[in-house]
């Protein structure tokens, strides 16, 4: 689109632009959700601006929103990958064959796998374990601000109406670390509630109206009822995708007693934990490459596109209309319907999510997706970048775990808000658990504990042998 209405070359650097920021957009996320529970003044000193974003996103409830306005990064960043590399009808690359063109340049495929790898699959492999180095730069820092201003603009604070709903429907209050708001603090968030909720409505009735006059720029010959149904469909495939990482993380902290006796939750936690823990991080790849690739589809199912004698929909001005076109109506929706709803609902009921068929076939897929190494290029994307940039790990600077707790500045858990209304989601990747420690688990039940802290421990303990060696 960009590239036949303005210029290639503006088309170009939005394309890398886009998922180069999205490299730090995933890459931080797992940085901030990392460092949350570990004491700052460890490397005030060594990673200042490292320590400047821990101070931003750990006071009160930053993290949350943080996270809320950088899922409207990652839609945003998608839709405009699609935009600025979708191919155009007709399209050739160096004389391959049609069918070449169509299974990698038609179907989209070649711009999900770039986007997974390149954006997403590296910056999580290096972020997992050289936190500190990731975020310690001024790109970070700067991304962080953004997350935060989309928060403040209200746009996505609909989000925090389904919040207190699913606070509601559960019976939990939503914990908060912030102050108690004044009078005026309350009047503006409820405006911006209102506003979000308007705004929503509107983005709805746009695409829905675009959706069924066949007015988008789903491929000719979808009808118009089919458009609406796979949008719908694949709305709700994110949505469980996005769910499923809540839910895995909340019931990993339970005993299997308090898993429910439902046959699919059993066969869930069976296929999740089986072993030595593959299944765990495979899933997240398959997950990632899967969501990845829905978002894809709904930007094209969503994004308005009209002929030239058509009107503008709802009558609304040239500058409005073309507005519409970026699919800016569509990625709002797609991440307050599509995503952050889902997530708040998996944090009340994850149990609900782990009793459905659906969360089963959902998680065989993904794994099927990650059994084809498909995505196996982003490791050596990984390597080559924590080369390039002279990633370290953290236990350089900062120590294990237990090292910091000698010095008397042991880990704070509990500054990762859990549970109902909390977005925080499962590590990304994370190594496998040795057998001893897989018997272990099978006694304690904080596997979620597990996961975030002692791998790091016995990674860190392998790291400082091999140095000395």
């Amino acid at each position: 689109k960009l590239s036949s209405e303005v210029h290639p070359a503006l088309a170009f650097f939005a394309l890398w632009g886009a998922v180069g920021w999205l490299t730090m957009v995933e890459g931080g996320q797992g940085s901030l959700v990392g460092l949350a529970p570990v004491n700052r003044e460890l490397y005030k000193d060594s990673h200042k601006i490292a320590y400047k974003c821990s101070k931003i996103a750990h006071k009160g409830d930053s993290l949350d929103r943080y996270l809320l306005g950088r899922q409207f990064m990652v839609v945003m960043v998608v839709f405009t990958v699609n935009m600025s590399g979708g191919p155009l009808e007709g399209a050739e690359v160096w004389g391959f064959p049609q069918v070449i063109l169509n299974i990698f340049l038609t179907s989209g495929l070649a711009m999900i796998l770039f986007t997974c790898m390149v954006g997403q699959l590296n910056s999580q492999v290096n972020a997992s374990h050289h936190m500190l180095d990731y975020l310690n730069n001024y790109f970070g820092l700067f991304t962080l601000w953004v997350a935060n201003a989309i928060e403040f603009s209200g746009l996505l604070h609909s989000s925090y109406v389904i919040q207190l709903l699913v606070g509601l429907l559960a019976g939990q209050p939503i914990e908060s670390n912030d102050e108690p708001r004044t009078g005026i603090e309350t009047v503006f968030f409820w405006f911006r509630c209102l506003m979000s909720l308007a705004i929503l409505a509107f983005c709805i009735a746009v695409t829905m109206v675009a959706l069924f006059n066949d007015q988008t720029t789903m491929w000719d010959g979808v009808p118009a009822g089919v458009s609406v149904v796979v949008f719908f469909f694949l709305m709700c495939v994110v949505g469980m995708l996005e769910g499923m990482q809540i839910a895995f993380f909340a019931v990993a902290k339970k005993t299997s007693a308090e898993r429910g006796e439902g046959v699919f939750a059993k066969k869930t936690c069976k296929l999740l934990y089986f072993g030595e823990g593959n299944n765990l991080p495979g899933f997240m790849i398959g997950r990632q490459l899967m969501v990845v690739s829905c978002m894809f589809f709904v930007a094209r199912v969503t994004s308005v596109k009209l002929e030239g004698d058509e009107e503008n929909i709802f009558g609304v001005s040239d500058a409005a209309q073309e507005l519409f076109n970026t699919g800016l109506l569509g990625a709002l929706m797609l991440t307050i319907l599509g995503s952050i709803s889902w997530q708040l609902v998996a944090s009340a009921f994850p149990l609900a999510f782990m009793r459905s068929p659906i969360t089963y076939v959902l998680l065989r897929i993904c794994l099927g997706l990650e059994c084809t190494g498909i995505c196996q290029g982003a490791w050596v994307l990984a390597a080559i970048h924590k080369k390039i940039a002279g990633f370290q790990r953290d236990e350089v600077y900062i120590g294990t775990a237990a090292e910091r707790a000698k010095q008397e500045m042991s880990d704070d858990p509990d500054q990762l808000r859990l549970g109902v209304g909390h977005l925080v989601k499962l590590p990304g990747f994370s190594d496998n658990a040795p057998k001893a420690l897989q018997r272990l688990l099978k006694k304690d039940p904080s596997v979620g504990q597990y996961i975030n802290n002692i791998v790091n421990q016995i990674e860190s303990q392998h790291g400082s042998v091999n140095s000395q060696e």
